[in-house]
């Protein structure tokens, strides 16, 4: 991202990644909170309905900090779907499930992406002249796409899938520890989210979230052989 551009001396690849990364993340981030939403509408909770949070417009979930740091380091959010536990029938379930959502549809956005960056990478020259440079452009540029949008997805998944506040992870933690517990730790969550952006930036966090998402894509690429 942004961190290697600089430290690579802005070299050319690294600036077209960080260019076709910037709608992946405005997409990204906002499915992201949208399926939150969605989760939680289906339980019986319209509060993200009722104020407009239930859409893809990436004007309503984007975070200035969580973008950037998206932009930056490669690992970032978007603003919290509001969530009121009260409509659900079972509210320990229901937070933990509406939770979960974000980091799963960011998976399957991820999964989707990888395939098709793996059927452009296999077939494109099958219908394509890619001696011709137009067309060769084009599908460069698509493979890459699709390329970062699987990376990116999976970083966001395995980022918010963190049991620590304010991430989807700590809510998902919700039904495993009692409230008492729970409620203790939520009480430091300003200052573990300021914990958490020195770690990103100073890279101690990036480097074991990275060898996660490493092996999330070893398993995308062995289903993917065996569907073959």
């Amino acid at each position: 991202m942004l961190l290697d551009l600089i430290q690579g001396g802005f070299q050319k690849e690294t600036l077209i990644m960080v260019l076709l990364s910037i709608p992946v993340i405005m997409f990204s981030l906002s499915f992201h909170e949208f399926s939150h939403g969605l989760a939680a509408k289906c339980m019986g909770d319209p509060t993200a309905y009722n104020l407009g949070r239930l859409t893809l417009n990436p004007a309503k979930h984007l975070d200035p900090m969580g973008t950037l740091m998206m932009l930056i380091v490669g690992f970032g959010w978007a603003k919290p779907v509001p969530i009121n536990t009260r409509h659900f029938k079972n509210p320990k379930w229901g937070m933990c499930l509406s939770a979960l959502a974000g980091p799963v549809s960011n998976l399957l956005l991820s999964y989707i992406c990888f395939v098709v960056a793996n059927v452009i990478n296999v077939y494109a020259g099958r219908f394509v002249s890619l001696e011709n440079e137009t067309s060769y452009f084009i599908v460069l540029a698509l493979f890459l796409f699709f390329t970062v949008a699987f990376q990116l997805n999976i970083y966001l998944a395995v980022f918010n899938l963190l049991p620590v506040p304010p991430l989807d992870g700590s809510r998902i933690m919700f039904v495993l520890l009692p409230a008492k517990a729970y409620f203790g730790v939520m009480k430091y969550e300003r200052y573990i989210s300021l914990a958490i952006m020195i770690l990103l930036f100073t890279g101690i966090l990036s480097t074991p979230l990275s060898m996660l998402a490493g092996l999330i894509e070893k398993l995308f690429a062995m289903s993917l052989f065996w569907m073959v």
